[in-house]
Formats: structure tokens, sequence, C-alpha cells
């Protein structure tokens, strides 16, 4: 047995959005370092995989049917969720992929998961403000059934705004409430990454709304560019690791030092205002 604490040998594994983006480079990365991947996505992968299974998320009835054949065989080690629409869907399907439906999958994948096990979930930085908006993402977690929690969004547009932005302070928030939770009765760690911006599938979609003046200000200190999937896709690996077994319930900023500047004062706000594209 390898004493590499960043392998995941004899593991049974399950990334959504595996088709592209961060959840494809975090299947690739998982697959070389021994995991057995299922993949869940609405097109088949590129990537080799033990399983694949085409799965809506906005379709509570399909992530139930997935979750019944992918835990067939035994229990799930690790959960990646990695699938991710931009805010240039409609905003209530946006919330249904990144938030509801990701929450739903989980949820129904939490009875099959073996103690011990790990999720892995991606936020984003513009999911930062979500300390001033806990009001409206306490109202929503609250609402643990997936129907009411949908027609809840629908009912609120001006809370959910966008989709994009309220569905990432979302997964932060359950993110920190869950890991607590399921830390308390069966040692799972819950864990996300916040992203900042990503050379991915996304990408053109997000420029196309913010406007390109906005991505170029937008701060890169460290590599004076956007990540790359794979940059992304590791530390996601990693939290969910063997070498990560204290780690619960935290938030990783994955977006080159923005997220300090910002609460250091250090990050003129004024410079990133969206502008038309």
């Amino acid at each position: 047995m390898s004493d590499d604490l960043t392998r995941f040998d004899g593991k049974r594994v399950l990334v959504t959005g595996a088709a592209s983006g961060m959840g494809e480079a975090t299947a690739r990365i998982l697959g070389a370092r021994g995991a057995e991947v299922y993949t869940v996505d609405v097109r088949k992968p590129s990537v080799d995989c033990a399983a694949f299974y085409e799965t809506d998320l906005k379709d509570p009835a399909a992530i139930e049917e997935t979750v019944a054949s992918v835990t067939a065989d035994g229990p799930v080690d690790r959960v990646f969720n990695c699938a991710g629409i931009a805010q240039t869907f409609p905003p209530v399907d946006v919330m249904l992929v990144n938030f509801l439906g990701m929450r739903h999958l989980t949820e129904a994948l939490v009875p099959h998961l073996r103690d011990g096990a790990a999720i892995a979930n991606i936020s984003s930085g513009a999911g930062i403000g979500y300390l001033a908006n806990m009001e409206n993402v306490m109202t929503l977690l609250a609402i643990t059934d997936h129907a009411e929690a949908k027609q809840w969004c629908e009912d609120h547009p001006v809370e959910i705004r966008e989709g994009y932005s309220f569905s990432k302070e979302c997964i932060i928030v359950w993110t920190m409430m869950r890991g607590m939770q399921l830390a308390q009765d069966r040692q799972i760690r819950v864990n996300c990454i916040a992203p900042g911006p990503t050379e991915t599938g996304m990408m053109p979609a997000i420029v196309s709304d913010m406007g390109q003046d906005y991505m170029d200000r937008f701060p890169k200190p460290l590599v004076g560019r956007n990540a790359t999937a794979a940059e992304q896709a590791w530390p996601l690996v990693l939290l969910n690791s063997d070498a990560m077994n204290i780690v619960n319930g935290t938030v990783l900023y994955t977006d080159q030092g923005f997220a300090g500047g910002l609460f250091t004062g250090q990050v003129d706000v004024s410079l990133l205002m969206p502008t038309e594209s």
C-alpha cells in the first residue's frame, strides 16, 4: 500500500461535470492516482472511467436514478461536485445545476458513503459576498425538499439575482454547515474551493456577460493570467485526499490571492465594476 496520502488507490470516486473544464481535469488526475472513477455529466466525457452516467442535474428523478446505479455495487469514498453553468443561462436553471441539483445528488449519496468519506465542491470568487447575504442563503438552505427549494427560487427572482453568484454563496455556506454535521455523525468531511478566473469552456460566456475589460482588470498577481482547469483541479483533489484528514468545512480560495487582498483592503473594488461588453 502506498504511503503517498494524495493517492486514491482502492477508492470509488464520483465526479460531476466530468466532460469539460475542472471536472474533466479532476477526473484525469484521480484516474492517474489510482481511483476508480465514476463520471456524471449531460454528455460523455473523454476521460477513461469505470462508468458514465448521463444526468441532467436539473432533474431530481434522474439524479436519484444515477445515485441508485452508482451505489448498487458498493459505497462511494469520495465525491467531487464540479458541474456548473454560467450566469448566461436562466437564473433558476443556474440555481438548479450549481446548487440545488448538487445538493440533491450529494444528500442522496450520503447514506451510501463510507464513514470517513470526503466531499469536495466548487464554489467561486463570485460567492465571496455570502456573509452579507446570509439571511437569504440560510432561508434557502433551510428548505431541504428539492421541489420546494426550486419554487422558492422561482418566487424570489430578486434574491437569487442572476443565479450564479447566489448559487456560489449557497455552496460556501452549505459546505461549512454540512461539514460540521456530517463530521459529528459519520466523520465525513466537506470542503470547497472558490476559484478566480479560470480558462474553461464557461469563460467565453462569462466574458460576454461581464465584459472583456472587467476580466482584464481582475487581479491575477501570481501568474498574470487566468488559471488553468488543472491548476484548480489539483487543490480540489488534495482537499479530498487522506493528506487533508483534519480539514473540514473550509473554503479554499484558489484565486491567486484576490480574496485576501479584498479582505485586507488592498483591492480597489471600483476597478471591478462590470462594463458593457
